[in-house]
């Protein structure tokens, strides 16, 4: 007999290799063509994202659909260090953005962001020199200051509320004391930055350079990243649940499988 929750088993994982063919086949289409430097980055965690769903999903079909109890419990196995992974990742992420937050600019409608109020962790693993030039080559690809160019007068630029990257990435720091020419070019004072910051050494009014090699637009970016864990954060609660929930139901079809098997093999004979 087929047990409900063998069925169940056989849904989920069809779905999620569904799931992970989609994954794979986004990998490969990036992998041939041409694709921004963004989608490159994302090419490689795509495809072992994609295989490890296809693994994880055989496994669980084979071993719900052959009821080959060995494979059963490897699927099992693997989705029990799943949660266990899920969990140690939620807890690691909610503690390395426990700090950071924008600082207001008085008079201007957005805020600015300081580096040294990032996790260290952050600071030296995801903004390292060898990361931040990828870092640094995607924004550039994108043109994250591009939408600046709609607020020409400075009076308009003051006012307008900022995402994190351009505040961080495309202008100085309020605090240099630049004259605002247009919205992507400032011109230094005469008697130069009115404080001693790299950043307002470091700016430029190249279009290609301007202020993405600053510590701020690296705050900027930790700022987004530390946004986002929060979210996956919080989207991984549901994933938690969702995943203890198919491994309770997997459990019950390895006990299921168990349980035929032993009836089968003590069967009387007619």
């Amino acid at each position: 007999m087929f047990r409900v929750s063998n069925v169940l088993i056989t849904i989920l994982n069809t779905i999620t290799l569904i799931i992970s063919i989609v994954a794979i086949g986004y990998s490969l289409w990036f992998s041939v063509h041409d694709g921004s430097l963004c989608q490159r980055v994302i090419q490689k965690p795509l495809l072992f994202t994609g295989l490890f769903l296809m693994t994880v999903s055989l496994l669980g079909l084979i071993g719900a659909c052959c009821r080959v109890q060995l494979i059963l419990y490897l699927y099992l196995a693997v989705m029990f260090l799943s949660i266990v992974a899920l969990i140690c990742f939620t807890i690691f992420a909610v503690v390395v953005t426990n700090k950071g937050v924008g600082n207001v600019v008085s008079g201007k409608g957005y805020k600015e962001y300081r580096l040294g109020d990032y996790s260290h962790w952050l600071q030296k693993y995801v903004i390292n020199a060898k990361n931040w030039e990828h870092i640094k080559s995607c924004l550039i690809d994108v043109r994250v200051c591009g939408s600046l160019d709609l607020h020409p007068m400075a009076a308009d630029f003051y006012e307008k509320e900022l995402p994190v990257l351009q505040s961080g990435c495309c202008k100085p720091p309020a605090s240099c004391g630049f004259a605002l020419k247009n919205a992507t070019y400032w011109e230094t004072p005469k008697s130069g930055p009115a404080v001693p910051d790299n950043d307002c050494k470091t700016w430029s009014n190249d279009q290609k350079k301007l202020c993405f090699d600053c510590n701020s637009c690296k705050a900027g970016v930790l700022s987004n990243i530390q946004k986002q864990w929060k979210e996956l954060a919080f989207i991984n609660f549901f994933i938690i649940l969702v995943i203890i929930l198919i491994y309770s139901i997997g459990c019950c079809a390895a006990r299921n499988n168990k349980a035929d098997r032993f009836t089968r093999l003590h069967k009387p004979y007619p």
